[in-house]
């Protein structure tokens, strides 16, 4: 017998979530449970080949078979570089201390 479970797809906008909970079962892919979400129509922005996604902060493709627990969350792109943030700051505390 197949167990049938719930779990939650998560978008997070800066001032907002949305997060809807799904029917899944083991060999479920995070591909086809934002689909069945309806996710996409909420945010048509989401894009499987431009979004990343993860279970918990930890990345994973699309094609991941989910288990019991897993949280499925869609990332947005990164608006700017950390690396090029990181510079930028510790290039301006060098300015102010001299």
């Amino acid at each position: 017998m197949i167990e049938v479970f719930k779990l939650d797809v998560v978008y997070a906008l800066p001032d907002s979530a949305t997060v809807i909970a799904v029917e899944a079962q083991e060999g479920d892919t995070i591909e086809q449970l934002v689909e069945r979400s309806g996710i996409v129509q909420r945010h048509p922005e989401i894009d499987p080949k431009q979004n990343k996604v993860g279970i918990f902060s930890r990345q994973v493709k699309w094609d991941y078979q989910i288990q019991k627990g897993d949280r499925i969350e869609i990332y947005r792109p990164l608006i700017a570089d950390p690396k090029e943030v990181r510079k930028r700051r510790a290039e301006q505390a060098k300015d102010k201390r001299s």
